[in-house]
């Protein structure tokens, strides 16, 4: 089979793999689609960079993708939950599963040999993934395999700030930054009941997109006044986080989940007298994200709407270029057509 490989200068290659064999608790998943996210973009297509816990690059020459979803086709010895014929999403980390942040389903902040699929272990741009079975998610029929590779990591990342900071109906939701993840937050936010949804994003061409979904109230220009009881930024820039910090409300709360970047604000006026709660939050568990699959359906919200830009496996140069450029919305891979 070919996968993708990331060379690290801002390019996307196939190369021949073959078809892994699933070992003791292992399943084999076809891939149905496996999206591209930017934390691909930043610590591994521009350049192969690294992050605490890991010695040396993050990304160790492996098949990318860490954002993917697909039927299981074979299951290797000890497999029990699952079988030939389900279809699944793929929790992106596989931790040791015997520490306590993993026995609470956070694989994300395992401590003692954490690997991430697309970085470190084989992911989900191929035909085939090698899982581990304890990192299957149930993907209910309503969903659809793209549906399933943006809840595998943008709409579970969204999923856990929101949760965290507390959005329901008896708030109004502020989100800056309307890149993937900001589009899930807008989403979610509206399948948690908040009153008003309103989205901040700098790029015109972006902020008209997302409001053709029918996912916000309004949609505005990053100098823009307003307020709201919860925000959350999912730019990952200083400028995000001191407009999500500055337009929080009185005892309002601020999620912060972009990756990267730095954090810089005025204290008193901003934080303390304005009486603020602050969340940070990487990634979301296990758990929480068959929990996510399943309120989706409830609320009869589709993921893939998100979705821009699908491409084969053997367009990746050319998907990988889009997500890391112009891209209005999320780019996905899909199989390549037999």
């Amino acid at each position: 089979m070919r996968g993708v490989f990331l060379p690290g200068d801002s390019t996307a290659v196939l190369r021949e793999y073959g078809v892994p064999r699933p070992g003791h608790g292992q399943v084999l998943v076809e891939i149905g689609a496996s999206g591209i996210c930017g934390s691909d973009i930043g610590f591994i297509y521009r350049g192969y960079k690294g992050y605490r816990g890991v010695d040396g690059p993050a990304y160790r020459g492996v098949i990318a993708g860490h954002e993917p979803a697909g039927r299981i086709v074979a299951a290797g010895p000890g497999v029990r939950r699952f079988g030939p014929g389900d279809r699944v999403i793929v929790y992106h980390i596989v931790g040791c599963g015997l520490c306590d942040n993993c026995r609470r389903g956070h694989y994300i902040s395992c401590g003692h040999g954490r690997e991430s699929y697309g970085w470190q272990r084989d992911g989900g741009h191929a035909p085939f993934l090698l899982a581990e079975e304890r990192t299957c998610v149930p993907l209910p029929d309503e969903l659809s395999y793209v549906d399933g590779a943006l809840i595998a990591c943008g709409f579970g990342t969204a999923y856990e700030g929101l949760r965290r900071a507390g959005v329901s109906g008896d708030t109004d939701l502020l989100v800056v930054g309307l890149g993937p993840v900001g589009l899930a937050a807008g989403m979610i936010g509206r399948g948690l009941g908040a009153r008003e949804v309103v989205g901040v994003e700098p790029s015109e061409e972006r902020r008209a997109w997302a409001g053709t979904l029918g996912v916000f109230d309004r949609t505005l220009p990053a100098g823009d006044g307003t307020a709201a009881a919860v925000t959350i930024d999912c730019s990952g820039t200083r400028p995000g986080r001191s407009l999500a910090l500055e337009a929080a409300a009185e005892w309002g709360h601020v999620s912060l989940v972009g990756e990267g970047g730095d954090l810089h604000t005025e204290v008193s006026d901003t934080l303390l007298h304005k009486q603020l709660t602050i969340h940070a939050s990487w990634v979301t568990s296990l758990p929480a994200m068959s929990e996510l699959a399943r309120n989706l359906v409830g609320w009869g919200l589709r993921p893939e709407k998100v979705v821009s830009d699908t491409f084969g496996f053997a367009q990746a140069d050319e998907a990988y270029a889009l997500a890391a450029g112009a891209s209005k919305g999320k780019v996905v891979l899909v199989p390549d057509a037999s």
